[in-house]
């Protein structure tokens, strides 16, 4: 009987090569986050598909509609514009939420403690930092650490990173290998019924594929 692990699956690339790569070795637990995201339901379908997809029937679904009502991200605050371009810039994004993968790793944690799994896997790329602080190798051991300080001793954790030292395009070409349904994922920050091409989100994925020499599956509003 194999191990079981918790996925944190948002939908996008990253994660469903994240959870490629765990289904190969676990029995797994997918995990969603919906805390008022302009896609949020786009992204939950994706989440859904992808869990149809690998035959996970254990799904739990987060709600934290505070963490939008905190702000502070352009994701969540209709005031702010979401950026456009491809992202070049060393200083954090308007579209880094605050602390939100901390949040998604104490959720998941909690999780894992009531269904006796130690493993959690997150796919987060450190190619995002500084960008993205919460995708550093140092933050997520650092979670790790303080998580395992505060559990029960025969629950101790591991939390799995499998992606964090590849760039885009590799997470695109091993996605491919392992048959990876990108078809079913979803990455634009603005829009639900088509990709809207022009965000960072949409911009890096497909500079990602093209860089990959495949082609991106999804639709998008230029098409």
């Amino acid at each position: 009987m194999r191990n079981k692990a918790i996925v944190l699956a948002s939908g996008g690339v990253d994660s469903a090569v994240t959870l490629g790569i765990a289904a190969l070795d676990y029995e797994l637990l997918l995990m969603h986050f919906n805390y008022g995201q302009r896609t949020e339901r786009r992204e939950l379908k994706a989440f859904n598909d992808l869990a149809g997809y690998y035959g996970i029937s254990r799904r739990l679904v987060v709600n934290i509609p505070e963490l939008g009502g905190i702000g502070g991200s352009s994701l969540t605050d209709n005031s702010q514009s979401i950026p456009e371009g491809v992202y070049r810039d060393k200083k954090v994004p308007s579209t880094y939420v605050p602390f939100r993968n901390g949040l998604m790793l104490s959720f998941a944690a909690a999780w894992a403690e009531v269904q006796f799994v130690k493993h959690i896997f997150i796919g987060v790329v450190e190619t995002d930092v500084p960008g993205y602080p919460d995708c550093s190798a140092d933050f997520i051991r650092s979670m790790e650490t303080a998580i395992n300080k505060g559990r029960k001793p025969e629950s101790r954790l591991t939390i799995h990173t499998p992606v964090i030292k590849l760039n885009k395009v590799d997470v695109v070409k091993l996605g491919v290998k392992l048959g990876v349904p990108f078809e079913l994922t979803w990455s634009c920050y603005q829009r639900e019924d088509a990709a809207c091409g022009k965000c960072t989100s949409c911009l890096g994925r497909l500079e990602a594929f093209e860089n990959a020499g495949i082609e991106d599956p999804i639709e998008y509003m230029d098409d």
